[in-house]
């Protein structure tokens, strides 16, 4: 992504979709609202709310799941941020000084960090107050690459291409000894106390993301890691506004305000004709941030449970409303009665995200390269009634994918169409028929073309829900003789296995972490086999492609690349991307400012908690 601050990144590409589908709905205008006293003495302002799937760690070297990336950007803090108001997106400095500059070639970016902001104080600094430095970002960089931390990151981050990064990675394997952290990398350095400078072999124009992935890229300091060792998930020590107090696994997260935080204050560039972004902006700018002292999140992973820990009052807020409960709570897309009556609003917004099944290209069944292969692929893809799980399983409250880049994203066509949002059971069986796969014993059920079994082998977890979208896929494949057979474990236990390439079918989902739609793309690229490229797809025309798109600026050419890597994804269909879903968010009256966030993760220091409509619930 280009630096410039009016750089095509920022331009509004897919916007016309946060419009129509981006709105707030309750009893009241965010205008409309009092203003939030303060809280009284000894009363702490608490947000609470669940996860509806555990956390894995609060190292962020460690983690890839959007859980855990929601907790660790309060934690630790990146070079820059989101805007929280401004649509479309826009990016500012945070411990940057200013934006930062770059080279003609985007090969070379600099950065200079604000003097006198300092980590969060631990007995790892030993009774001294720790400041930021530049060169806390070299060591927060060099983390992904040590392979000590089997970081699921590193295949991202190696293809970004800081010089040298990757080679002090190999000179550990090849020694079987400990990275190490102090060999100059000429990719990533500190030019002095407060600047950073990070070399690039071939250009990347986008690079300012990776500056403003706060929950991955946040400082951390190396005395803390090495003072926990692997216990360090358990310590995260940041600069942000706030730290952790208390973690039950999967259970329990409790964080508090950072007493040490820096004078930070409420601030935003919300558009002109945002009425909602002004109302906010209006209602807090200039506050100190956070706003709130306490934050705690529950792990709840059945979705009933959850929605009665709100629907009684345990939980100020509730994200990504279960779509059982939607007619429940939302009646004709509005807040039921019931609800307003204790003012709760909703927030609705189509996510950066989309679902999807991926095909195990090495699986000896649904994988590999062949004409009959694709064939038995795009006739699962065909035969797939995704529409029927939206109205099922979804109550309507998702819109069917047509490619795999994500809404919001460059290279994201609202008007695209392909085979990838067809639903066409006469084409599945005509493809079907034409390959070879038939009934041959009049049993029902079809046959490779060499006459053995076929079973598609799909996995699944034990829960409520997916036992629904399982029963839809079944159906679906009943209806053009296709066998299915589930196969259940725990979410991670499927993730585990999956990146090990011992799945052959899962349904999994996947968000946008920034505006670039080539993320989405890495789901295709050969080097992150094993992370994000859970198909294990290996294509030398899709690699260039996206080595392609990486080095160019946005504009007409990588336009085109964009199309033609969607055709490529239809035609081979080692995925098949089924829906982004629609989001709906619940508050109560006393959680005031919130507004979802589009790719990022961090919003807590940005709302406040009105205790007098808590008490008077």
């Amino acid at each position: 992504m280009p630096m410039r601050p009016a750089s095509s990144f920022m331009r509004a590409f897919a916007f016309a979709v946060v419009t129509a589908f981006s709105l707030a709905v309750g009893t009241a205008t965010v205008a409309a609202q009092p203003a939030s006293p303060p809280a009284a003495d000894g009363v702490k302002k608490v947000l609470r709310y669940a996860f509806e799937v555990a956390e894995t760690s609060l190292d962020p070297v460690k983690i890839q799941d959007i859980y855990s990336r929601t907790l660790t950007p309060h934690i630790f803090e990146s070079l820059l941020r989101y805007d929280p108001l401004a649509r479309p997106i826009k990016v500012r400095p945070l411990t940057a000084e200013a934006m930062p500059t770059h080279s003609d070639d985007f090969r070379v970016w600099t950065v200079k960090l604000r003097p006198g902001i300092y980590f969060a104080s631990d007995p790892a600094f030993k009774g001294k107050r720790r400041e930021l430095v530049a060169e806390d970002y070299v060591y927060t960089f060099k983390r992904f690459a040590d392979p000590a931390n089997t970081s699921p990151v590193w295949t991202g981050l190696a293809d970004e291409r800081l010089v040298g990064l990757a080679e002090a990675r190999q000179a550990a394997l090849d020694s079987r000894q400990p990275f190490d952290y102090d060999r100059p990398v000429e990719g990533i350095k500190a030019l002095d106390r407060y600047t950073l400078q990070v070399r690039l072999e071939k250009p990347r124009p986008r690079f300012l993301e990776t500056f403003a992935a706060g929950d991955l890229f946040g400082a951390v300091a190396r005395e803390v890691v090495e003072f926990y060792g692997d216990q360090i998930d358990a310590h995260p020590v940041g600069t942000g506004p706030f730290k952790l107090v208390q973690w039950r696994r999967s259970s329990l997260i409790v964080m508090e305000r950072n007493p040490e935080f820096r004078e930070m204050f409420y601030d935003a560039e919300p558009a002109a004709d945002d009425a909602e972004g002004q109302a906010l902006l209006a209602r807090f700018k200039g506050r100190r941030l956070p706003m709130i002292d306490r934050v705690e999140v529950s792990i709840i992973t059945e979705q009933q449970p959850r929605w009665l820990s709100f629907v009684n009052g345990e939980a100020d807020f509730i994200e990504r409303l279960g779509p059982e409960f939607f007619n429940v709570a939302m009646p004709g897309n509005k807040v039921a009665p019931n609800l307003a009556k204790k003012g709760i609003r909703a927030y609705q917004q189509l996510e950066p995200g989309s679902l999807y099944y991926f095909f195990n290209m090495e699986d000896a069944v649904v994988g590999g390269y062949g004409a009959d292969k694709v064939a038995l692929r795009r006739a699962i893809g065909l035969g797939l009634d995704v529409q029927a799980e939206i109205r099922l399983v979804r109550n309507g409250q998702a819109v069917v994918s047509q490619s795999p880049i994500i809404p919001y994203t460059s290279g994201y066509a609202p008007d695209f169409r392909s085979e990838f949002g067809e639903y066409s059971p006469a084409r599945a069986k005509a493809l079907l028929d034409v390959y070879g796969y038939l009934d041959r014993d009049g049993d029902g059920w079809r046959e490779l073309p060499g006459g053995q079994p076929l079973v598609l082998r799909v996995a699944s977890q034990p829960t409520q829900r997916d036992r629904q979208i399982a029963e839809v896929m079944k159906k679906s494949m009943d209806a053009i003789g296709l066998r299915v057979a589930f196969e259940l474990a725990q979410w991670p236990e499927n993730l585990k296995a999956a990146r090990a390439g011992k799945l052959a079918i899962w349904g999994v989902g996947g968000s946008a972490a920034g505006s670039d739609g080539q993320g989405a793309l890495a789901r295709f690229d050969s080097k992150q086999i094993g992370g994000q490229n859970m198909a294990r797809f290996k294509m030398p025309e899709f690699d260039a492609l996206l080595e392609r798109m990486r080095v160019i600026e946005d504009g007409p050419e990588r336009d085109a690349l964009f199309d033609r890597a969607k055709r490529l994804a239809a035609a081979h269909m080692p995925y098949k991307f089924r829906m982004s879903r629609l989001l709906t968010d619940m508050s109560y009256p006393e959680l005031v400012g919130y507004r979802r966030p589009v790719f990022w993760q961090e919003w807590w220091q940005y709302v406040d908690i009105d205790a007098s409509q808590r008490r008077a619930k």
